[in-house]
């Protein structure tokens, strides 16, 4: 394993103290800093500077600036600035990777694969341009000739705020189609998560897409704020928790200003009569508890019916159980640290009222102790609770962290006890039903009130959208239908 002291010595952005405006990096004109923490050291590596309302007013003017030249190429020609983006993304795979890592415990394993699904955003959104550069004609419904050319503008300067859970897709998959569409944008990643977005500023800027039309400025969670609610932004694209993303709503509607909301969620995992066990075991952790479970969509709560309760039971704590933990940067890693101290705290005290209100513990359920260098990371053991009543906070809340709860459904006639229980939920992000009949299995995820359900499985496919229901919010991402959230429609009728 790579020492932290190599890495470090290797990383082009620690301490920073520019911002990207108008094209190039940018000394900040305020000493604030902001730190950036290795969780699974609790010691400081980084910083990056609080920008401040000048420097805000400063990048949306650059983003109004460069949007009539970058509108004003046709999607084809935007499209390929995205191949060449995609391309110098993968060129600097590693760095990305390590960066991303130290700033929020991801294990290696995981964050090397950052780059080149980025890429892979970039490379499917290219190939759409074809929809936005080609006639649209409609004709009237009477009969008569005449006709609408229906036009598709950009929405505009967008504000892409991110979190800090996967710092670089969730950044790549609004950036990507705003820039086809032909928009200009000003990004503000997570306080936590500010140093790996710099490489894809970099890539930006390696590929020549001209100045102003991205944008970068760090500072803590209010900055994102003022933002959200600066008079020259056209639209906003947020990703993180339900509350701050009713407040973004909030202020949006007072606006009139679109939105996309990628939120919260509390998915559930439907394990059918006849699921093979084995097969689910070998997809558990990255469907239900990825990413140390710091994932908006994975099905933390499994429902297991009560024929075969005991034995789901046993193999989703023997999966769980025997995973490693340790240091994100070693890879035989699984599970690394929650991604800040903050972050720690929520989720021990989720796990302590599991305890409190009587769920059983099958493995983990404590502070992780580690030793050497990590003694003082923010390490929580992997946790899965048993006899859990829906009516229970590990049930019904976002965790956020790595916990498991397994309920129990009634399948003596059926499995609609266990659809009840999957949309017992505010939420509608994600889910899977795992079963060993597949027609049977879909036929159980057509209801589920859920944006997206997986059979046997979950992923994200760039080309099919992606985004929740209810408290998990407004619009989606992926596909065209993603793309459509950055384009105004115009419709100019002719007659016949």
């Amino acid at each position: 394993m790579i020492s932290r002291a190599e890495v470090l010595a290797r990383l082009p952005y620690t301490h920073v103290d520019d911002h990207f405006i108008g094209g190039a990096w940018t000394a900040s004109s305020d000493m604030t800093r902001n730190p950036v923490t290795d969780p699974a050291t609790n010691e400081q590596w980084g910083s990056v500077p609080a920008a401040t309302e000048a420097e805000l007013d400063q990048a949306v003017g650059g983003a109004r600036a460069a949007l009539p030249e970058w509108s004003g190429l046709q999607a084809a020609d935007r499209a390929e600035f995205l191949v060449r983006i995609a391309d110098e993304i993968e060129a600097r795979a590693e760095d990305l990777a390590l960066t991303n890592t130290l700033e929020n415990g991801t294990p290696i394993t995981e964050t090397r694969g950052a780059a080149a699904n980025a890429a892979g955003i970039f490379r499917h959104f290219a190939t759409l341009a074809s929809w936005l550069d080609d006639e649209d004609a409609r004709l009237f419904p009477v009969g008569d000739g005449s006709y609408s050319v229906v036009r598709k503008d950009p929405v505009g300067v967008c504000a892409l705020v991110a979190p800090w859970n996967f710092p670089i897709n969730l950044v790549v998959v609004k950036l990507a189609p705003a820039l086809l569409a032909g928009c200009s944008v000003v990004i503000k990643p997570a306080s936590v998560t500010p140093l790996s977005i710099r490489f894809i500023i970099d890539a930006v800027a390696a590929a020549g897409v001209p100045a102003g039309v991205v944008n970068l400025l760090t500072g803590p969670g209010r900055f994102g704020d003022a933002l959200v609610k600066h008079p020259g932004v056209d639209k906003v694209a947020f990703t993180g928790s339900t509350p701050v993303g009713r407040q973004i709503a909030s202020a949006c509607g007072q606006l009139l200003r679109p939105v996309t909301l990628e939120l919260g969620g509390k998915s559930s995992a439907i394990v059918l009569p006849d699921a093979d066990l084995h097969a689910m075991s070998n997809v558990l952790i990255r469907s239900c508890m990825r990413n140390t479970g710091q994932t908006c969509y994975i099905s933390t709560r499994i429902i297991a019916p009560a024929s075969r309760y005991d034995e789901v039971a046993e193999v989703v704590a023997a999966t769980i159980g025997r995973a490693q933990q340790g240091d994100p940067l070693e890879e035989s890693t699984v599970f690394g640290p929650v991604a800040s101290a903050a972050q720690f705290s929520t989720v021990m005290e989720y796990i302590d009222s599991g305890h409190a209100q009587g769920a059983r513990v099958l493995t983990g359920g404590e502070a992780a102790e580690m030793g050497g260098e990590l003694s003082a990371g923010q390490f929580i053991e992997p946790t899965v609770f048993a006899e859990v009543d829906p009516a229970m906070r590990i049930s019904t809340e976002e965790i956020f962290g790595p916990v498991i709860s397994i309920l129990r459904y009634d399948d003596s006639a059926g499995v609609q006890d266990a659809i009840d229980l999957a949309n017992n939920t505010e939420f509608g992000l994600g889910g899977i039903v795992f079963g060993g009949d597949e027609d049977r299995a879909q036929a159980v995820a057509d209801q589920v009130d859920s944006g997206s359900v997986g059979v046997n499985f979950f992923g994200s496919n760039h080309s099919a959208p992606f985004g929740g229901r209810h408290d998990s919010g407004l619009g989606v991402e992926y596909g065209l239908e993603g793309l459509s959230q950055y384009i105004s429609y115009k419709s100019i009728h002719r007659k016949g």
